[in-house]
């Protein structure tokens, strides 16, 4: 074995289906491949680093969670230790409380942290991998945008909530005679939009990386009823974006990794096309439902493969590395490599061909 002592690992960002069997599979391979009898866990993503808050993980706890959604541990995007909010005199103020952290580590015996998050969680995990700890990263959001890996556990599973949502949507769009929009979220990618908008039978997809054009919505809308199509169903990612326009920002979070919250984009396109048509237009914003729920068989084994590749390199090293999935193996980059950019939608690519080539329209 190539550590000495113990590791710990941490939930970080936003939930995703399939954290638990992340967190199941790295207990179960400590255990069973290199005799570590427990694994520390803190509560709350990094704050539970900062404040010392963790749970010993063993065996009997992290039994029967493999199906379950969210974590175990909890979790926060609001908590980086390089800028931690602090209450003085009764304000709020940021500050750098790595040292405390790491100290923290040190006083449990840790030696190697397990990060599993987003971007803005592996990020902080880059940063203290710079301080010396040795830290592992496992790449997870529902959004897939991470850089260095093929796909994200949770993704799947929140493409096919969405799926399922558009499903639904058509017969009541159908039956009304409507125009239908889904807003659903991904940040500044659209890879939710893409995939649910295509398994889900959309008519339009808009999504941040293919800036839209409401007039072309509108003749792909009045070509649809010409032929006897007197709905349609539009998918909207939270963070498209009109020509010349800006993304829609629902609010700002101080002090989170990510302080940008988008959201209400479907409400604008809705109001716009129910002018420019004057049709019915109605809009569902899924929201946090994505989120929730029992993990996809297919982000199950992706997350239970990615925790036995974490727990590997946890043990045995290399160190600053994020798992990643890169084509049908397991692997594992360096985590600068891992952060460095948002993995988003080719306007070129194959999927974006073969969605027009079946007559779905991005609105361009």
């Amino acid at each position: 074995m190539g550590i000495l002592g113990k590791i710990a690992l941490l939930t970080g960002g936003g939930d995703a289906p399939g954290l638990n069997g992340v967190i199941r599979a790295i207990v179960k391979t400590v255990k069973y491949r290199y005799g570590i009898e427990e694994v520390i866990g803190f509560r709350d993503g990094f704050a539970g680093l900062v404040r010392n808050n963790y749970v010993s993980l063993n065996l009997e706890r992290v039994s029967g969670i493999l199906h379950r959604g969210g974590t175990i541990l909890g979790t926060s995007n609001r908590d980086n230790p390089f800028r931690f909010p602090v209450v003085v005199n009764e304000k709020v103020t940021y500050q750098d409380v790595s040292r405390q952290a790491l100290e923290n580590l040190r006083a449990l015996g840790v030696e190697v942290l397990i990060a599993i998050g987003g971007d803005g969680s592996l990020s902080i995990g880059q940063e203290f991998h710079k301080l010396g700890l040795k830290v592992i990263g496992v790449p997870k959001t529902i959004d897939n945008d991470l850089w260095a890996t093929d796909v994200t556990f949770g993704f799947d599973t929140a493409v096919t909530t969405a799926t399922e949502a558009l499903d639904k949507l058509h017969t009541t769009a159908e039956s009304h005679h409507r125009i239908m929009i889904l807003e659903v979220m991904g940040r500044y990618a659209g890879w939710i939009a893409l995939h649910a908008g295509m398994a889900g039978g959309a008519d339009v997809i808009l999504i941040p990386e293919i800036p839209y054009d409401l007039r072309k919505v509108r003749e792909k809308i009045e070509e649809r009823r010409k032929h006897g199509k007197l709905f349609s169903i539009i998918v909207v990612a939270e963070g498209a974006v009109e020509q010349g326009g800006d993304m829609v920002v629902a609010k700002l979070v101080e002090g989170s990794t990510d302080p940008v919250r988008l959201g209400g984009v479907g409400q604008v396109v809705a109001d716009r096309l129910g002018e420019l048509t004057g049709l019915e237009t109605r809009v569902t914003v899924l929201g946090h439902l994505q989120r929730g729920g029992s993990p996809s068989a297919y982000d199950r084994i992706l997350a239970t493969r990615f925790g036995v590749k974490a727990a590997e390199l946890a043990a045995q090293g290399p160190w600053g590395q994020m798992v990643a999935l890169r084509g049908s193996e397991i692997t594992a980059v360096p985590l600068d490599e891992a952060v460095k950019q948002l993995k988003k939608v080719d306007p070129r690519g194959e999927m974006v061909a073969a969605a027009r080539a079946v007559g779905i329209s991005f609105g361009v």
